[in-house]
């Protein structure tokens, strides 16, 4: 399937219902609509690890084989949840998605995946969490990875701290993304969703919405370029980049617009209207107070718009009993 721009998201993605109903309220309908869905911030990547070295309440990024792909409900409430193991050289974690039962149909098993996320520790009484046998439960420990982010990879690299990455490679897993999220949509299944556009190739029949000079005057980066550091940074320069250059595309246009809207506004005819000096002061001789040269100034630039013939669109702004109303 050739994914457009304006392709909608639908065609795309297997969406529930639910799923439909919520990316309406969010105005995401096509991909465009998730390309503009910027990340509400970005949290630092943990480090990398080996299973047996994890620790509860940690942030961690995990590399290994994942096996025991599993969707199932939560027994009371009726969450839909995927589980998942991974294993490295040194050990096995259970993995808990709520609310994201696509996970478990992403990979096959046996993938080599990057998991990055906190690590939590199973309590002692029974919940409605548990949805695996208790031979299976008590795999490795009783730490588990709660809705972390989950990538295949070509490889497992070697070694299990520190950077394991060189060159850019490995800045790509520098920042995570964290969108705005819904009930039925989570920040992780936009995560997903973007990367498949990204692979798609839709970035490569982009339009450049901004004059390359203009680019070149203010060093901002293209539009394909910003898409991908916004959503995929490498560091925090690359996302302050790409923000600034949204931000200039938006005050961009809206200057486009209203120049748009004064040169269609020039082309109109209206009445002519001229009042001679005379007029003017008899008028202002019936105020209480004399005129400031401020005020004289902008009665001067308001009378010349009267004779163009054209229709005025003029702000007048002061403060408060400067003599506006006058």
């Amino acid at each position: 399937m050739i994914i457009k721009i304006d392709t909608p998201l639908e065609s795309i993605f297997r969406l529930s219902p639910f799923q439909k109903k919520a990316l309406t309220k969010m105005c995401l309908k096509k991909t465009g609509d998730l390309l503009r869905h910027f990340p509400a911030r970005y949290g630092e990547a943990g480090a990398v690890k080996a299973v047996e070295f994890l620790v509860p309440g940690e942030n961690a990024v995990v590399f290994g084989k994942i096996s025991n792909l599993k969707t199932a409900k939560t027994f009371r409430s009726r969450v839909p949840i995927s589980t998942a193991e991974v294993e490295d050289a040194t050990g096995k974690i259970k993995i808990i998605w709520f609310s994201q039962p696509y996970i478990a149909k992403m990979f096959s098993e046996g993938n080599l995946v990057r998991l990055e996320g906190r690590v939590s520790i199973k309590k002692n009484k029974v919940t409605e969490t548990k949805v695996l046998s208790d031979s299976e439960a008590r795999v490795g420990s009783n730490l588990y990875f709660s809705n972390p982010k989950i990538e295949k990879v070509s490889e497992i690299p070697e070694g299990t701290s520190g950077s394991l990455f060189s060159g850019s490679e490995g800045d790509n897993h520098n920042l995570s993304p964290v969108y705005s999220e819904s009930r039925s949509i989570s920040s992780n299944w936009i995560y997903h969703a973007i990367q498949k556009i990204f692979k798609s190739g839709v970035l490569e029949n982009l339009e450049e919405s901004i004059p390359d000079e203009i680019l070149k005057k203010y060093n901002l980066p293209s539009l394909k370029t910003a898409l991908i550091w916004i959503h995929a940074p490498r560091k925090k320069e690359d996302a302050e980049v790409a923000r600034k250059r949204f931000a200039f595309e938006e005050i961009f246009f809206i200057q486009l617009d209203r120049q748009k809207e004064k040169y269609i506004t020039q082309k109109e005819k209206t009445f002519v209207i001229s009042k001679t000096e005379k007029e003017i002061k008899e008028f202002v001789g019936t105020f209480p107070f004399p005129l400031t040269g401020a005020q004289e100034k902008s009665i001067d630039a308001i009378l010349s718009d009267f004779k163009t013939g054209h229709p005025m669109s003029r702000l007048l702004e002061g403060d408060v009993g400067s003599g506006k109303t006058a």
